[in-house]
């Protein structure tokens, strides 16, 4: 028996980039970044990980439409390497955590343009059976 999983809190460096596979699927990238704070010769000192994060289906739509950059997230998923060969021919390797959870953790509603607000959403948990074979993704 083996586990994969992971479990982040962290920012968003940046807007989601949202792409689609060829038949039409909605792919999310973004990256988060976790900070730790150790000490070193009596000096606090910041240390920041980034993390590339892949949500697929419904999760990266929603992703699209509700995170930006600078929000605090909760993230659950796996790790996943891939290999791909680059423009120049190199074979490249990149770790990401595809996404089966995602809930927002700023406390603030979110403005539809009018006076209305609308409420925090509801991410999906996203069932195995509904990811993206590799062979699809877009990048």
């Amino acid at each position: 028996m083996s586990i994969n999983k992971v479990f982040l809190i962290g920012r968003l460096g940046a807007d989601p980039e949202i792409r689609y596979t060829l038949d039409g699927k909605p792919v999310a990238v973004f990256r988060i970044a976790t900070n730790e704070v150790i000490i070193k010769n009596g000096e606090k000192e910041v240390l920041t990980e980034w993390h590339r994060i892949v949500a697929f289906g419904r999760l990266a739509e929603i992703c699209g439409e509700y995170l930006n950059k600078g929000a605090r997230v909760y993230v659950e998923g796996r790790l996943r390497t891939r290999k791909f060969e680059d423009k120049q021919g190199n074979i490249k390797y990149v770790t990401e955590i595809v996404a089966q959870n995602l809930q927002i953790l700023d406390r603030k509603t979110f403005s539809s343009g009018s006076s209305s607000t609308k409420e925090l959403p509801t991410f999906p948990q996203v069932e195995e059976e509904n990811l993206i074979d590799e062979e699809d993704l877009p990048f």
